[in-house]
């Protein structure tokens, strides 16, 4: 159960690594590199400032802002330098690995023994529920695992539907039209290289969250943390897509989350079958192709005929 609820915890961490990835590729269909430099980036900032005693909340917010800045910088040498997007992105990536050496000082900053969000989480499940540990299912969770878990939920609950609202504003539906078609977008008096960069700034933030919140749960932060990363973000968009099977907003913000959950649990299936972790990242591939192929596959499975119809076709 133990590893069951870490999985769904980690699923809902990098659920705000799937919304930034779901705003760059979905909406904007901007082939964004920055994320794996945006992960490190945000778990950077919000561990040194723990470190040297700032408020929780106030250090994932300034992982939030690091993120927003990698976006914008990737943003403006697209937009304002003409690099294509592929490239602007790698640019900025290979840059951040430098930065979050110069933030961190070194390759590791350790926060076990910092208070973090689940140092808070894990004090407000103790004061509502008591220091023992729960029973569900029959299994034993020990409390600072409930709370994290529910906290993360909440999070993700609350942000999705932020994100929501904002993607309804005359803003967000200004930079989804500009995903859709830039050549309308830019008749109607919009301007799209804006447009562009605040997308990008927005998803790069919510990546940092992402790094952020990793950190904290983790306890520590690695400049390493960032690789595979946008592979794992585009998993989960496209899983999320293959489970709710519609491109409306609402849905895919919600299948963005479900698929960040799901790709976690199968890692967790896969490790508890006694995979060998060396292996984590070929499996992780894997995942990614049969996301990609299947719908495909599905597809064309449903259309084609059954023995009996290619039958009469044939005969007539």
């Amino acid at each position: 159960m133990t590893l069951l609820i870490g999985a769904l915890s980690l699923g809902l961490i990098l659920s705000f690594l799937a919304f930034g990835v779901l705003i760059s590729f979905r909406i904007f269909r901007f082939p964004d590199i920055t994320a794996e430099g945006s992960v490190p980036l945000g778990a950077a900032i919000a561990a040194v400032l723990l470190v040297r005693g700032m408020e929780p909340f106030l250090a994932t917010a300034a992982g939030f802002c690091g993120g927003l800045l990698a976006g914008t910088i990737t943003g403006l040498l697209h937009t304002k330098f003409k690099i294509h997007g592929l490239l602007s992105g790698i640019l900025v990536m290979t840059a951040l690995y430098s930065v979050n050496l110069h933030i961190m000082g070194r390759s590791n900053v350790p926060l076990l023994s910092e208070v973090t969000l689940a140092s808070y989480a894990e004090r407000s499940g103790a004061a509502i529920l008591g220091p023992s540990s729960l029973s569900l299912l029959g299994w034993e969770v020990s409390i600072r695992d409930a709370s994290v878990f529910v906290s993360i939920l909440l999070a993700v609950l609350v942000a999705g539907l932020i994100l929501y609202l904002f993607f309804r504003t005359n803003l967000g539906t200004a930079m989804r039209a500009t995903g859709d078609n830039d050549q309308m977008i830019r008749a109607l008096g919009v301007n799209v290289d804006h447009m562009i960069v605040l997308g990008l700034a927005l998803s790069n933030g919510l990546i940092g969250v992402a790094g952020a919140l990793l950190a904290q749960y983790q306890g520590f932060a690695d400049v390493q943390m960032g690789i595979g990363m946008m592979v794992l973000g585009l998993a989960s968009v496209i899983i999320g897509e293959a489970l709710v099977g519609s491109e409306s907003l609402g849905l895919s913000i919600a299948g963005a989350v479900m698929g960040s959950v799901l790709f976690r649990l199968l890692v967790a299936i896969a490790l508890r079958w006694g995979l060998d972790p060396n292996d984590l990242k070929l499996i992780t591939a894997v995942f990614v192709f049969l996301a990609l192929v299947a719908p495909n596959f599905l597809s064309r499975l449903g259309k084609r005929p059954a023995l009996g119809e290619e039958s009469r076709i044939g005969a007539r």
